[in-house]
């Protein structure tokens, strides 16, 4: 499925999980937040996220002035992202309590140059779970090719007093 392919069913279902929720389950804010909608969501097991990617990204203008790539660190960060928000909903966590902590990165990698005006399709599977630990598997795909790979881990923490 293409992230422009949704039906009137998938618009309006619970797999389908848009920007305000998106907001109220992650921390992130802008200009990090990396996810701009998710599909597909199946509970402990599945999520694709959608980026899209545009010439106003902040990092643009220095990476590389004149030839725009999306670094390939962000694209791993937005796959964090997407299993985190996966973790988010399934384990139904408080962000003002909680935070998903991005753990490791493995056998990441890069296939072909993220750019504006592409959308990142971010199917991310749970590998296995062991309580607050999850495990995944996470793509970076642009119109059906794949660009990035890698295998990541992350868990949900409590979230330090005081902003610390």
């Amino acid at each position: 499925m293409q992230a422009t392919d949704l039906t009137d069913k998938q618009k309006t279902s619970d797999d389908v999980i848009e920007i305000g929720e998106i907001l109220r389950r992650l921390p992130h804010r802008y200009p990090f937040l990396l996810v701009d909608r998710a599909i597909d969501y199946i509970p402990n097991k599945s999520i694709r996220g959608i980026k899209n990617v545009t010439i106003n990204e902040p990092f643009f203008p220095g990476h590389f002035p004149g030839a725009p790539v999306m670094p390939g660190v962000l694209q791993i960060e937005a796959l964090a992202q997407a299993g985190a928000l996966l973790m988010s909903k399934t384990l139904e966590a408080d962000i003002s309590k909680h935070l998903i902590l991005f753990m490791s990165v493995e056998n990441a990698r890069f296939k072909r140059p993220v750019m504006p005006g592409d959308v990142m399709e971010m199917p991310v599977e749970v590998l296995f779970q062991r309580r607050n630990i999850f495990k995944f598997r996470g793509r970076v795909e642009v119109r059906g090719e794949l660009a990035t790979d890698c295998e990541f881990a992350a868990m949900k923490a409590d979230r330090p007093e005081g902003g610390r």
